[in-house]
């Protein structure tokens, strides 16, 4: 048998209906063994008990399991949610601050737990992320990457994380590109290089990494593609040379009525 085949509490003890605070909501149908059930350790079944009785909840946000009070705090009356703020458990704090005003968010703005800090960044406006931008947790600044304007974003430009200054390259504005150019890490590099204007790939035409080459050879203006036909990577010299070898098209003269 597994857990959702039998009902065990959170403390590994059988569960039965037998003597059991609830035994009289059972018999109306409020709550169902292997079910619906406060006692089981099983979320699922705690979840639907409060979903069921949603009165009840309340009188659960201090119970010695955190699924528990983790569940109750989603259905409980909303002026008891801020001491959970201060629960011991990250999932606790995190379903009691997603239903109050956003004004506690900042709170947990530097919550130990990085899937409170991560989720907070999600929900709060770009003047109060500030002081997110230098969080320890390279995905929270990657968050911030994403969400937030230039004003913000130009914090994040040399972020010790490559993998946010590539979300950086992807949302910042042109004129910063020929500076990420530059980036000492290729996924950056390509992330600014598939953005620059064509006038401006010639920065690259050297890059040691192939495929920002080949987005040079595919997008760089004609008379500048010449001297990569000997490009030491095979895909770049045939794109080279399906370029040179495509004629240019004739422009179109305006015909005028005799």
């Amino acid at each position: 048998m597994t857990e959702v085949d039998e009902a065990i509490d959170w403390q590994g003890r059988p569960v039965s209906c037998a003597g059991c605070d609830h035994e009289k909501l059972q018999a109306e149908g409020g709550c169902r063994l292997l079910h619906a059930c406060v006692r089981d350790r099983y979320a699922r079944r705690i979840d639907r008990f409060f979903a069921w009785n949603q009165g009840l909840a309340s009188a659960y946000l201090k119970h010695p399991h955190f699924e528990v009070r983790a569940i109750a705090a989603k259905f409980a009356d909303i002026f008891l949610l801020p001491p959970l703020l201060d629960d011991p458990d990250e999932t606790v704090r995190w379903n009691a601050v997603r239903r109050l005003p956003k004004r506690y968010a900042l709170r947990l703005r530097r919550d130990p737990h990085r899937e409170v800090r991560i989720r907070v960044a999600t929900l709060l406006e770009e003047a109060d992320l500030i002081p997110m931008i230098h969080d320890p947790d390279y995905y929270v600044r990657l968050v911030l990457a994403r969400r937030v304007g230039p004003g913000l974003l130009a914090r994040l430009v040399a972020d010790p994380e490559p993998e946010v200054r590539r979300a950086v390259a992807r949302r910042a504005p042109v004129e910063w590109l020929v500076g990420m150019a530059r980036d000492g890490d290729a996924d950056v590099r390509y992330e600014a290089a598939i953005r620059l204007r064509e006038d401006l790939l010639a920065v690259l035409k050297y890059d040691p990494d192939w495929r920002i080459r080949f987005e040079v050879a595919s997008r760089l203006p004609l008379p500048g593609v010449a001297d990569m036909a000997r490009d030491e990577d095979i895909l770049v010299r045939e794109m080279v040379a399906a370029r040179l070898s495509t004629p240019a098209r004739p422009s179109l003269l305006l015909e005028t009525s005799p």
